[in-house]
């Protein structure tokens, strides 16, 4: 079956290849044929370079290391949905949502009631962008001519974990157009995008639709319940001792257990994907450290030195690693590799600064408590800066040196 069907696509090559009468549609065709059978490209002489990892293996890799934080964006949402019907007597919610929970049972002990229920929220979110990345893709890269590439199944998989359960599905096709189009294809494409895709996504709709993106009835899936994320409660709460309003301990932040965004409430489970990714050395570790350190020195000030009108200023350090998307964007966005700085001296100043402009943005700027997105975004902006700083400096070093 599988030599038959091989050899069905290697009759269709030449129709698909230059010259042939269907080239237009060549990206379609080599799509469909590297997906079934892998890629037929060869070098023909030498020399050979020989490594285990190519562009497809590394954006598959990414994709294994996200599994923890999509089975926790499942678990979470459903959980959060499942306690607040439980504690509050509220109803299923309306629709097919409650008539698939109506066969599977409301409990927030289950393991598969909450998976069930979060898997409601999050596959139709994800599906969509999947499906309307796609057809931007595809349209893009028969106009030019490019092959397809698996860099948009990262993006698909890292945009749904930054939005609220409660999203507006056509908002989520707007924002997944918006964030192809003019983040990454009016500059070329694959590998020519200045700044993530994902985040410039999930900018363009907490800026467009911010009653959909932020205030406190987004968090959890269930119609007329409201619920602040932790960072809001925490910029509401009062100054002296902001921490006391949460109604979690840390090791519940850190696991995860809290509303929030379906993806970015775990930090163990962005651990255990950054595990992965430093292994098989496709994710910086100076730019994770880097970024950590930043956040830690830029927080501890604030924290000692206190504020009596500001309670952010007055959060541990600590807390600022759990609360947010600061683990989801340490681990997955800053470390993008298109967008991030090329030296390793430019590495560690791209993560100290995103770090460091992370928490000035939560502490000096109440009505925005939430600046890892903001600070990566500049963060992708400066990096060409970065990289130029460091190779001046080498060159001067090395003009000094040598007369």
């Amino acid at each position: 079956m599988i030599k038959a069907l091989d050899r069905f696509l290697r009759s269709l090559a030449p129709h698909f290849h230059q010259g042939g009468r269907l080239q237009r549609w060549y990206p379609l065709y080599e799509a469909t044929d590297s997906f079934l059978m892998g890629s037929r490209l060869t070098n023909p002489g030498a020399p050979h370079v020989r490594d285990a990892i190519d562009f497809k293996r590394i954006m598959i890799t990414v994709i294994i290391a996200l599994i923890p934080c999509v089975l926790m964006a499942l678990w979470n949402t459903g959980y959060q949905a499942n306690l607040a019907l439980v504690n509050l007597g509220l109803e299923l919610p309306a629709g097919w949502r409650g008539v698939v929970m109506s066969r599977v049972g409301v409990d927030p002990a289950s393991l598969s009631s909450n998976l069930v229920h979060g898997a409601l929220y999050f596959l139709p979110v994800y599906l969509v962008c999947v499906v309307v990345g796609s057809v931007w893709e595809t349209i893009f890269n028969i106009i030019r001519g490019h092959e397809f590439s698996e860099a948009f199944l990262v993006t698909s998989l890292l945009l749904p974990l930054t939005l609220p359960p409660t999203i507006p599905l056509w908002q989520v096709a707007v924002g997944t157009s918006f964030g192809v189009i003019f983040a990454k294809e009016v500059f070329g494409g694959v590998g020519r995008n200045f700044m993530n895709p994902a985040l410039t996504a999930r900018a363009f709709l907490f800026f467009a639709y911010p009653a959909e993106m932020s205030g406190d009835e987004v968090w959890v899936g269930v119609d007329g319940l409201s619920s602040a994320t932790p960072l809001a409660t925490l910029a509401a709460a009062p100054a002296d001792q902001p921490v006391a309003a949460l109604d979690f301990t840390w090791g519940a932040a850190f696991a995860g257990i809290i509303p929030g965004s379906m993806g970015e409430t775990s930090a163990l489970a962005c651990l255990l994907g950054a595990a992965l990714l430093l292994v098989t050395r496709i994710a910086s570790w100076r730019i994770m450290l880097a970024m950590l350190l930043g956040a830690l020195a830029c927080s501890l000030p604030f924290w000692l030195i206190g504020s009596p009108d500001n309670p952010m200023a007055n959060v541990p350090p600590h807390w600022h690693l759990v609360l947010g998307g600061f683990a989801l964007g340490l681990v997955f966005m800053a470390t993008d590799p298109v967008t991030a700085p090329h030296t390793e001296a430019g590495k560690w100043l791209y993560g100290l600064f995103i770090g460091a402009l992370t928490i000035i943005l939560r502490v000096l700027n109440p009505a925005f408590p939430e600046g890892v997105m903001l600070a990566i975004l500049l963060g992708n902006i400066f990096a060409p800066l970065f990289d130029y700083l460091v190779i001046q400096a080498n060159i001067r070093r090395r003009a000094l040196r040598y007369g």
